[in-house]
């Protein structure tokens, strides 16, 4: 990549910045808080810049509430500008495209609107430090016509996409019933047994109960549900006692599990599966597997995963540059002895964040080596809306690899979140925003009908 193919560059502040790429869950973690030690010590710690695609933060777990339709991403969302000014960083819109690490420069494409205009130039950004938390998507592994008919739900925009197909489609079976008297079947297809695919298929459920309360009599028996996965059960990475229970809730709910099967195609109609039989779906959703963005494989050389994950050191560092950091689902991290990398979960996410903001510092300030990540499992929980939820804890505490439902399952599940809000608002404002939520769930209604 060369430098004059980059003339403008950023005049937010004169000295490099650590530049973080991407506000995720990670990201926004480590810029709110790198932010206010720069706010408190302008001298003793460098300035920090965000850089995402995005204007908002959304909580990546509550995406598929927000693609149901039964959360209000203006209500959740967290505008990067305001956060800024609140943190004391800087936030820039762009999408990395390029990195000299020689230079320590990286290039943003340019900035378009809807229509194609550009609105912003591309960019030239150096930096002091980069630090890479551009999360992760979906992994459709080549397979023909997901790409054409089918949802993801990665990012913000999918979706409130798949948000507003799905109040179309309701409003068009509510609609055939009104005007014909004959009730007009919506199917949805979901692939992938994990949390995403789980807590979506629970959540659309939630979703014609209340479409229902107001007005849309017998809309829960006109969705028809299908979760298919290739594995031989659901939620793998959760115990086969919290698997089995899940999938008989889903199934008492009215959703169809298909497992151990695989999917040779997706159509405009649904999906062929391996043995040639034929799943229906007017609406498709594809949530199986996981890799990162294909951008990262072109990044002046830095070592990648065939999923396109960058290879870090234990503490995080790219394997091929110690100045370039990567965190989160787009970091791969294997400790020796492992057969497997670190999962890319928020969890992980969040503790590698608050490693670098813990440690970053003292680096910057007294050159101390910022020492090697220990990942601590504490468990991982999945909420099947407001029906039920269960959690199992993992190898660290007292109560190693204990399962648990119901109310405190659930609880914790949202704390979960409260928590993540406390860490960029502060105690007190996270509080406020709680309250406000309880307050709107009174007042407001439980599902989107605009």
């Amino acid at each position: 990549m060369n430098d004059a193919q980059y003339p403008h560059k950023s005049p937010l502040y004169p000295s490099r910045p650590i530049v973080v790429v991407g506000g995720g869950v990670a990201g926004l973690e480590i810029a709110t808080e790198l932010g206010r030690l720069h706010r408190r010590e302008p001298l003793l710690h460098p300035p920090v810049k965000l850089i995402d695609r995005d204007f908002a933060h959304v909580w990546k777990p509550m995406l598929h509430t927000i693609a149901a339709g039964t959360r209000d991403v203006h209500q959740q969302q967290t505008p990067f500008i305001a956060q800024a000014s609140a943190a004391g960083f800087s936030f820039e819109p762009g999408e990395l495209c390029g990195l000299n690490r020689k230079s320590r420069a990286i290039f943003l494409a340019p900035y378009k609107a809807p229509d194609g205009r550009v609105l912003v130039p591309a960019r030239r950004v150096t930096y002091t430090a980069l630090i890479i938390a551009v999360g992760s998507q979906a992994n459709d592994f080549g397979t023909p016509g997901v790409a054409e008919h089918c949802h993801t739900i990665d990012s913000r925009s999918q979706a409130e996409a798949f948000s507003a197909e799905i109040r179309i489609r309701i409003l068009q079976c509510l609609a055939e019933e009104e005007l014909e008297g004959i009730t007009q079947d919506l199917s949805i297809a979901i692939v992938g047994g994990g949390a995403t695919g789980v807590e979506l298929a629970a959540e659309l459920i939630g979703l014609a109960d209340a479409a229902e309360a107001y007005g849309g009599h017998g809309l829960r028996s006109c969705i028809h549900i299908t979760l298919i996965d290739s594995g031989t059960r659901l939620l793998s990475a959760f115990p086969q006692n919290i698997s089995d229970a899940v999938q008989k809730r889903l199934e008492n709910l009215g959703v169809r599990v298909l497992k151990n099967v695989r999917v040779a195609a997706a159509t405009t109609h649904g999906f062929t599966l391996g043995d040639g039989r034929e799943v229906s779906a007017s609406l498709r959703v594809w949530a199986a597997g996981v890799k990162a963005p294909e951008f990262l494989g072109t990044l002046d050389g830095l070592q990648t995963t065939r999923t396109n994950q960058l290879v870090v050191r234990p503490n995080l560092q790219t394997t091929l540059d110690p100045n370039v950091y990567a965190v989160g689902d787009c970091a791969n991290l294997q400790y020796e002895g492992e057969e497997r990398p670190l999962p890319p979960t928020a969890q992980v996410a969040h503790q590698q964040a608050q490693h670098l903001i813990r440690h970053l510092p003292e680096f910057f300030r007294r050159d101390v080596p910022v020492p090697d990540f220990r990942h601590r499992d504490f468990g991982s929980l999945v909420s099947l809306s407001e029906y039920d939820a269960y959690g199992s804890l993992g190898k660290t505490g007292l109560l190693k690899g204990t399962t648990f439902k119901g109310w405190l399952a659930q609880f914790s599940h949202v704390l979960l979140y409260r928590s993540h809000q406390a860490r960029l608002h502060g105690f007190w404002r996270g509080g406020m925003l709680w309250l406000v939520d309880l307050v709107n769930a009174r007042l407001r209604s439980k599902i989107r009908l605009d």
